[in-house]
C-alpha cells in the first residue's frame, strides 16, 4: 500500500454514485468519504509507530465534523491551525490534552483560551513563548500540563512545490534550527516548554527532506538535554507533509516506509521515554474522498471538447491554479453509473461552474466520448479541497456522503440557498464549546 490511507477503488466508487442516486441522496453532484479506507489508513499509521504516539491528524486536510469523529474514534487526535479548528476538533468529541493547536499566528486572547481549555501548543517563535510566560501563572493545572513546544525550521532543501514548502531557511515558520543556544536559553528560561516541534511541508517533499529534518530536531533535543538535563525535552512533534500517488505515475513511500526509515536514520526518537507526536492530514484523508458530477454540458469550442460539470476550481483551488503541480485522476462513468471503456479516448477539458477563464480542472485529457448527463468521478479529493472551498459564485458546497460498508449517510447536507444568504449576512455567531468551557471556568 502506498498511501496511509486506503484509496477507494473505481469500481466501489461507481457503485457508491448508482446506489447514492436511488438514495435520493444525489442530485448533480457530492463529495464521498470512505470511512472504511479512512479507519485502514489509521490503523497502518497507528501500527508503524509506537504505541505511546500521539497522531493529531490534520483539520486543515478535512473539517467536515463526522469525519474528524471517525479519526477520534480510530484512538488519534487532531492538529488545529486556528482557535477555530479547536472548536472543531471540540465538537468532534477530541479530548483537550490530543489537540494540537499550531496556529503561526495566535492572540494573547487564543493563547489565553488553549492554555485555560489544556490543548497541546506549539509556539512558532520565541516571542510567542514570552506571550505564553506572562499567561502561565493564571493557568489552573499547571503541574498537568502535558505538551508546550516551540517550532525548529530545520532549515532543509525545498520541496518540488514551492508554495507548500515550509522548512527552508527562508521559510517564515519557526525558529531558526542553526540558532541552537537561543533555543537551550528558551529550555531553561521556560520549565513547562518541553516540546520541540517541525514541519517541512506536505506533496512535493522528498522522504530525505523529511528524513534530514528528523534528525536534525533530534540533535537539537540532544544538545539541549546535555545542557539542561536528560529528560528536558520530553516530546518530540515531526509534523506530517508525507506525499500520496494522485497518479499512477506516482510512487511516495508509505507509513511503515517513512516510520522504518525514521527508525534507522533517528532511532533516539523512538525511545520508550519519549513522546512522538505526528500531523499527518493529506496522507490519511486524500485517497479515501472522491468526488462526483453531473456532465450538464457538452461544447465544442475553440477546437476543444469541452465538458461542463458542477465542480471546478471551487473544490479544486490547487488543481485548477497551479495545474503543473495538483493533477487529480478523471475517471468517465455512462449517465447510469457505469464506467466507460477507455480503449478508445479524445482529449477532453472538463471545466467548472465559475464565471472565470481559469475554471478548468483538465485540460486536454484523454478521455472516453463524454455526454450530457454523463458523470465525472474526481479521484483523491479527501483532502485540501473542500477544506479549501471558493466562494466565488456564491455556489453552494455539495452534500459529502459517508461509505461504510454497504451503507451510505450523508455526513455533510448540501448548502442551501438559505444557508448562502446566513452566510454573506450580518448575523450573531454562536458560542462554541471552548468559550463555553472558559466561561465556566
Amino acid at each position: 500500500m502506498s498511501l496511509a490511507g486506503t484509496r477507494t477503488p473505481i469500481a466501489a466508487a461507481a457503485d457508491a454514485l448508482r446506489r447514492a442516486r436511488a438514495d435520493a441522496l444525489l442530485d448533480r453532484a457530492a463529495l464521498f468519504h470512505d470511512l472504511e479506507g479512512l479507519r485502514s489508513g489509521l490503523h497502518a499509521l497507528t501500527a508503524a509507530f509506537p504505541a505511546n504516539a500521539l497522531h493529531a491528524v490534520a483539520i486543515k486536510a478535512n473539517p467536515v465534523v463526522e469525519v474528524l469523529r471517525e479519526v477520534v474514534r480510530a484512538g488519534c487526535g487532531l492538529e488545529a491551525a486556528s482557535i477555530e479548528e479547536v472548536e472543531l476538533a471540540l465538537a468532534a468529541g477530541c479530548a483537550p490534552d490530543r489537540i494540537v493547536y499550531d496556529s503561526p499566528v495566535k492572540t494573547r486572547e487564543e493563547l489565553d483560551l488553549a492554555l485555560t481549555l489544556g490543548v497541546a501548543i506549539n509556539a512558532d517563535s520565541f516571542e510567542e513563548l514570552g506571550r505564553i510566560a506572562e499567561l502561565w501563572p493564571r493557568v489552573a493545572n499547571r503541574q498537568a500540563y502535558r505538551t508546550i513546544g516551540v517550532r525548529v525550521n530545520p532549515e532543509v532543501d525545498a520541496g518540488t512545490i514551492a508554495a507548500t514548502s515550509v522548512g527552508t531557511s527562508r521559510s517564515r515558520f519557526g525558529e531558526a534550527w542553526s540558532d541552537v543556544e537561543r533555543f537551550v536559553d528558551a529550555f531553561r528560561r521556560y520549565p513547562w516548554l518541553n516540546t520541540l516541534h517541525c514541519h517541512v511541508g506536505s506533496q512535493g517533499c522528498a522522504l530525505e527532506t523529511m528524513l534530514e529534518a528528523a534528525a536534525r530536531v533530534a540533535a537539537l533535543r540532544r544538545r539541549i538535554n546535555a545542557a539542561l538535563g536528560e529528560n528536558r525535552v520530553t516530546s518530540v512533534d515531526i509534523g506530517g507533509g508525507l506525499p500520496v500517488a494522485y497518479t499512477d505515475s506516482d510512487r511516495p513511500p508509505s507509513v511503515a516506509d517513512y516510520a522504518a526509515a525514521l527508525r534507522t536514520r533517528t532511532p533516539c526518537l523512538f525511545a520508550p521515554r519519549l513522546r512522538l507526536i505526528t500531523e499527518f492530514g493529506r496522507a490519511v484523508q486524500a485517497p479515501c474522498g472522491f468526488a462526483a458530477s453531473r456532465v450538464e454540458y457538452v461544447h465544442e469550442r475553440g477546437g476543444r471538447r469541452i465538458a461542463a460539470t458542477h465542480l471546478g476550481a471551487d473544490l479544486l483551488l490547487r488543481a485548477a491554479y497551479a495545474p503543473n503541480d495538483w493533477r487529480h485522476e478523471i475517471i468517465v462513468l455512462d449517465a447510469d453509473g457505469f464506467e466507460k471503456p477507455t480503449a478508445s479516448t479524445q482529449p477532453w477539458t472538463i471545466v467548472g461552474p465559475l464565471c472565470f477563464a481559469g475554471d478548468v480542472i483538465a485540460q486536454d485529457r484523454p478521455l472516453p466520448a463524454i455526454a450530457a448527463n454523463d458523470w465525472i468521478l474526481v479521484r483523491d479529493v479527501g483532502a485540501y479541497t473542500l477544506s479549501m472551498w471558493s466562494r466565488h459564485c456564491s455556489r453552494a458546497m455539495p452534500p459529502v456522503i459517508g461509505m461504510n460498508a454497504d451503507l451510505l449517510r450523508v455526513l455533510r447536507g448540501r448548502e442551501s440557498p438559505d444557508d448562502l444568504v446566513a452566510f454573506w449576512s450580518r448575523t450573531p455567531a454562536l458560542a462554541g464549546r471552548a468559550r463555553t468551557a472558559r466561561s465556566a471556568a
